[in-house]
């Protein structure tokens, strides 16, 4: 039983490149939360990224709009872009993405590539709101090609 835990959960960390996760505190993204994402240590960044959105049901609205940023290690910003993604069913109201209880992980695929300079990628909720209550946690996450 615990060897086969074991297999499946090293199997499925074989699919990508970089994963993690930032938390905030009180379940609450405010609008000066940069999160920030080193990827330094990557030597390629030719699969595709996803942003995950942990969440609860005290969001509050069914999307969020989030900029990514992504920039050098000089620091200088090499891409800049606003990616929508859906957290709630526009139509039942219903939860999107993995969950139990009352929080939910919703990933969403970036549709445009990462420059292959990019040394750090950093998320900046972008809701016209100073605080996003119900959010738990943001992630980045890149896959082998």
């Amino acid at each position: 039983m615990w060897v086969a835990l074991l297999l499946a959960i090293s199997s499925c960390s074989e699919d990508r490149l970089f994963e993690q996760f930032q938390s905030f505190e009180d379940a609450t993204w405010s609008e000066q939360d940069s999160v920030l994402f080193d990827l330094g240590e990557l030597s390629s960044l030719e699969g595709k990224s996803l942003i995950a959105v942990k969440y609860t049901e005290d969001y509050s609205y069914s999307n969020c709009y989030i900029r990514v940023i992504a920039r050098d290690s000089s620091k200088s910003v090499l891409q800049n872009k606003l990616l929508n993604v859906p957290i709630f069913d526009s139509k039942s109201g219903q939860p999107l993405g993995e969950g139990f209880g009352n929080t939910f992980t919703k990933y969403d695929t970036i549709p445009f590539d990462l420059p292959i300079d990019t040394k750090e990628v950093v998320l900046v909720q972008y809701m016209r709101q100073f605080d996003l209550p119900g959010i738990k946690a943001i992630g980045l996450k890149v896959l082998k090609p």
